[in-house]
C-alpha cells in the first residue's frame, strides 16, 4: 500500500476550516486576531506521519496564517501514545479478546455482513466493472480480474494498525476509498468512479468503509483499549484549564486556551465510540468520520453562577463544500452537529454537560490501564 499524502485540493480545504475556526473562536474571544500573540496560547499536536502532517500545518495556516506555529509530535520510528498507544506499549490489545468482541457485534457470522449491505456491495460492483446499476442478470467479471465485493469476510487477529483483520471486506477499501478523493478533490464528474458516482452514491459506497471503522475502532472493548489514552488527556486538560492549575496527564498549560490534536479519522472513530458519541450532518451517513472533520469540546462558564460545562460538537465541510473549495464564514459556515454526551449532557439545544459530570463519565468509560499521565 502506497504512503497516502495530503493533495494541493485537500489542502486549501484544511485552510479554509482553520480559517473559519479563526473566525468563530475570534468572535468567542479566545483569540484577538494578533496571530503572533494567540500562538503563545495555541496547542497544536499532531500525528508524524506525511498526511497527517501535512494537515496539522495546513490547518494551523488557516488558523494563524501570520504565525509562526509550532507542531508537536513524536519523531518515527517513536509511537505518539495519544494516537497510536499500542504501539508506544502504553496499552495492550488481547487480540483473542479483539475477534470475540467483533463477532459478538455481529452474531458471529461475518458473511452476515454480506447480505446487510448487499445494495451497498451491488453498487461498488457495477462501478467497478463498469455496467449501469440495477442490471440483471449480474455481468460477469471480466477475464482476470478479480471481484473484491465477493471475497469472503472474516474476523481474525489483525495488528496495532489494524486491530481486526476483516478479510474481504478490508481489501474491498482499498477499491473505494479512492472514490469520495476523487470527488472531493474536484475531478471531472468523468473522472469520480469512471463518471458513474455522485455524491449520493458516493455516501452509499462509503458505509462499507463507515462499517470497517465502526467494527474496528468503535467496538467497545477496543475503544476502550485504543482510545482511552486520548480522552484522559482530553478531560484532564479541560479540568486544568478550569482550576488554572498544572495538571498530570493533562496537555499543553493551564494559560492554553486552544488546543487542537490532528490525527486519523480511526482516532475520532475510537473515542467517539468510547464515549457514545453519535452525530449526523448534510451529505454524510451516520457517525462519519469526514475529511477534515473535528470532534469540538468547549470549556464554557457561566457569567451568572461560575459553573463550567463542556459542550460538544462535530464539524465538517460537506461534500459539495470539500469539492467547491467554498469560502467558510460565521454567516455560511461548515455543517455542524450538536453532539449528545450519554449520561451527562442535559436537555438543551447544545446537549452541555456539567464539567464535573463530564468528568465522571469519561473517568467511568476510560481503561486505566490503557491510559499514562504523561503531559
Amino acid at each position: 500500500m502506497g504512503l497516502s499524502v495530503l493533495t494541493p485540493s485537500g489542502a486549501v480545504d484544511e485552510t479554509l476550516l482553520g480559517g473559519y475556526f479563526r473566525l468563530w473562536l475570534t468572535q468567542e474571544g479566545l483569540l484577538t486576531g494578533n496571530d503572533s500573540a494567540d500562538a503563545a496560547f495555541v496547542y497544536f499536536r499532531a500525528n508524524d506521519i506525511p498526511l497527517i502532517a501535512d494537515t496539522a500545518q495546513a490547518f494551523a495556516s488557516g488558523l494563524l496564517p501570520a504565525a509562526n506555529v509550532t507542531i508537536n509530535s513524536y519523531t518515527a520510528p517513536a509511537s505518539d501514545p495519544l494516537f497510536n498507544p499500542v504501539d508506544a506499549g502504553v496499552a495492550e490489545l488481547d487480540y483473542g479478546m479483539t475477534v470475540a468482541a467483533v463477532n459478538g457485534r455481529i452474531g458471529g457470522n461475518p458473511q452476515s455482513l454480506v447480505s446487510a449491505y448487499a445494495p451497498e456491495l451491488a453498487l461498488t460492483r457495477s462501478v467497478l466493472f463498469n455496467y449501469p446499476a440495477g442490471t440483471t442478470p449480474v455481468p460477469a467479471a471480466p477475464a482476470g480480474a478479480i471481484d473484491v465485493t465477493a471475497l469472503p469476510v472474516v474476523v481474525a487477529a489483525g495488528n496495532s494498525n489494524v486491530p481486526v483483520n476483516l478479510g474481504g471486506l478490508a481489501l474491498l477499501i482499498g477499491a473505494i476509498d479512492p472514490f469520495i478523493m476523487e470527488y472531493a478533490d474536484g475531478l471531472p464528474n468523468a473522472e469520480v468512479g469512471w463518471g458513474q458516482l455522485t455524491a449520493p452514491g458516493i455516501t452509499q459506497i462509503y458505509r462499507l468503509y463507515d462499517l470497517l471503522l465502526d467494527l474496528e475502532f468503535r467496538t467497545p472493548y477496543l475503544a476502550q483499549v485504543q482510545s482511552s489514552n486520548v480522552a484522559s488527556h482530553i478531560v484532564r486538560s479541560l479540568v486544568q484549564a478550569a482550576t488554572g492549575n498544572p495538571m498530570g496527564g493533562a496537555l499543553a498549560t493551564p494559560s492554553t486556551k486552544v488546543t487542537a490534536l490532528i490525527a486519523a479519522n480511526t482516532n475520532i472513530t475510537g473515542l467517539a465510540g468510547l464515549l457514545r458519541l453519535d452525530w449526523l450532518l448534510p451529505s454524510y451517513s451516520r457517525d462519519v468520520s469526514v475529511l477534515s472533520g473535528a470532534l469540538v469540546f468547549e470549556l464554557r462558564q457561566s457569567q451568572s453562577t461560575g459553573e463550567y460545562i463542556v459542550r460538544t460538537s462535530y464539524v465538517a465541510q460537506t461534500m459539495d463544500q470539500l469539492r467547491n473549495q467554498t469560502p467558510l464564514t460565521l454567516e455560511a459556515p461548515p455543517a455542524i452537529a450538536p453532539v449528545f454526551v450519554p449520561g451527562c449532557s442535559e436537555g438543551n439545544a447544545t446537549f452541555d454537560c456539567p464539567l464535573g459530570k463530564f468528568v465522571r463519565v469519561v473517568t467511568q468509560a476510560i481503561d486505566p490501564h490503557s491510559a499514562d499521565l504523561v503531559n
